[in-house]
C-alpha cells in the first residue's frame, strides 16, 4: 500500500509532472482560445452593417461636399442678390427713431423709410430691415451649437435666406429627388444613339491625356464593373490549372473566346476572367480549353466572395474537412501542435 505522502516512484515522477504541467498550460491557452474565438465571432458579426454604413456616409458626405454645397451655395448666393435689401446710408424722407440703440462706435441709428424699419449691421456702415436681424438673431441655434451671430448686412441676408427659403429640411430631399431623376435621365441618355457615341468620345478623350488617363482608366474600370452590369456577364464559375500545371485558380467565364483559337486547339475554347484577390474588380483575361475547364458549384455572388476573402470564406457546399482519424494524434498544446500518440512498443 502506497502511502499518498510518500515521494513518486522515479518511473512515474516525470510523467505526472508532465501531465500536471500539460494541464496548467492547457487549461489557460483553451481560455484564452475561446475568448479570442468569442471576440473575432463578435467582430465578423459588427464589421459588415459598420463597414456598410461608414462606406454609406462616406459616399454621402462625398456627395455633399462636391455636389450638394456647390448647388445649394449658389443658388443661396443668388437669393441673396435678388432679396436683400442693404442700404449704404440713410436715404432722404427717412424717419430716424432716437429710441433705437445706437450701433457699435456710434455710427448710426436704425429709420423708417417706406413702411419697414431699418436697424444699422454689426459693422454700423450698411442698414437692413429689422425683421431680417430679429428673425435670424431668435433661430440663431438652427446653425449649431458653436453658431455666432452674423457679422455683416450681407451675411445676416445669407442666414436669412437659409432660415426662411432654403431650410436643410427642404434641400435635402429635394436635392435627392432632383439628383436621382437627372442620373436616371443620364443613364437613358447615354444608354445608345448619340448619347452612347458622345460617351465614347469623351472617353477616348480623356484617356489621350497624360497622367489624367492613369486616373480615370482605374476609375472607370472600377465603376464599369460595379454599375454596368452589361459590361460583363458571366456565365459560370470554373476551376483552371494557372499559372502553372497544377495550381488552381478560380475564374469567372465571359463567352466563347475567338474562332480562330479554336480551330488552332482543334477544340471549343472558353475566354475566362481570372479576378485577383482582394480587388475581384481587376484582373485579366485568359483563353482555356473548354475541356481543361472545371465547372463549380458556386454562385457569381459566393466565388466573389471567396476571392475578396482571399480564400477564406468558402461555401458550404465546398468546405472539405480532414477526416477525424488525421487529427485524432494530436492536440494543441500553448500555440503549437504536439503528437500525442504513444508510438508502438512504448505503451504501459
Amino acid at each position: 500500500m502506497t502511502n499518498p505522502q510518500d515521494p513518486p516512484a522515479h518511473g512515474e515522477s516525470h510523467s505526472t509532472a508532465a501531465s500536471e504541467e500539460a494541464v496548467l498550460v492547457a487549461a489557460p491557452t483553451t481560455a484564452m482560445g475561446g475568448a479570442r474565438r468569442a471576440v473575432l465571432r463578435g467582430l465578423g458579426v459588427v464589421l459588415p452593417p459598420l463597414l456598410t454604413i461608414v462606406v454609406l456616409i462616406w459616399a454621402w458626405n462625398a456627395i455633399e461636399n462636391y455636389v450638394l454645397a456647390p448647388v445649394e451655395t449658389g443658388i443661396r448666393k443668388t437669393l441673396v442678390l435678388s432679396l436683400a435689401d442693404i442700404r449704404e446710408s440713410v436715404p432722404k424722407g427717412a424717419l430716424r427713431d432716437p429710441q433705437s440703440a445706437i450701433a457699435e462706435g456710434g455710427k448710426g441709428r436704425g429709420f423708417t423709410y417706406q413702411g419697414l424699419y431699418y436697424v444699422p449691421d454689426p459693422t454700423g456702415r450698411r442698414y437692413l430691415p429689422g425683421y431680417v436681424v430679429q428673425e435670424v438673431d431668435n433661430e440663431i441655434d438652427e446653425f449649431g451649437l458653436t453658431a455666432v451671430a452674423p457679422n455683416s448686412a450681407a451675411a445676416y441676408w445669407d442666414r436669412y435666406v437659409q432660415l426662411r427659403y432654403m431650410p436643410r429640411s427642404v434641400v435635402v430631399p429635394v436635392f435627392l429627388i432632383v439628383f436621382l431623376s437627372l442620373l436616371y435621365f443620364l443613364g437613358r441618355l447615354f444608354a445608345g444613339g448619340i448619347g452612347r457615341w458622345f460617351l465614347s468620345t469623351f472617353d477616348a478623350t480623356i484617356l489621350r491625356i497624360p497622367i489624367v488617363n492613369k486616373v480615370y482608366g482605374s476609375v472607370k474600370q472600377i465603376t464599369d464593373f460595379a454599375f454596368d452590369d452589361r459590361q460583363i456577364e458571366f456565365n459560370r464559375v470554373v476551376a483552371i490549372q494557372y499559372p502553372r500545371e497544377g495550381i488552381w485558380s478560380l475564374g469567372f467565364v465571359t463567352g466563347n473566346s475567338m474562332r480562330e483559337i479554336s480551330e488552332a486547339a482543334g477544340e471549343p475554347m472558353l475566354s475566362v476572367l481570372m479576378p485577383t484577390s482582394p480587388m475581384p474588380m481587376t484582373g485579366f483575361t485568359v483563353t482555356v480549353r473548354r475541356s481543361e475547364a472545371i465547372d463549380l458549384d458556386l454562385t457569381i455572388d459566393e466565388a466573389i466572395q471567396f476571392v475578396v476573402s482571399c480564400g477564406v470564406v468558402v461555401p458550404p457546399q465546398q468546405r472539405f474537412d480532414l477526416p477525424a482519424k488525421e487529427n485524432s494524434g494530436k492536440a494543441v498544446m500553448n500555440g503549437a501542435s504536439v503528437n500525442t500518440s504513444v508510438p508502438a512498443g512504448q505503451a504501459q
